[in-house]
């Protein structure tokens, strides 16, 4: 690699504050806050509004809502055509 070309790449905390959920991962992203990881070292963190451990499609609290029967609309409409 050329020297002096590529941003600095450091190890950082991703933070969830939502979930109480962190992880450390490297990466180009900056910030001035820092934790205390559980090495005893101190990285920087960057604070996310929402993360997998929070997101309602991975965690199984996601609602499909179908609004005024959208399928069955959609089933009308194009039963003429599956025959």
């Amino acid at each position: 690699m050329k020297t002096g070309i590529h941003p600095d790449y450091h190890p950082v905390v991703y933070r969830d504050r939502d979930a109480g959920f962190a992880f450390l991962t490297r990466s180009t992203e900056r910030s001035e806050k820092t934790v205390e990881w559980s090495d005893g070292k101190t990285y920087p963190v960057v604070d996310v509004q929402i993360s997998a451990a929070s997101h309602p499609f991975w965690t199984g609290r996601g609602r499909v809502l179908d609004t005024a029967g959208r399928i069955e609309k959609f089933r009308a409409k194009y039963a003429k055509y599956s025959k």
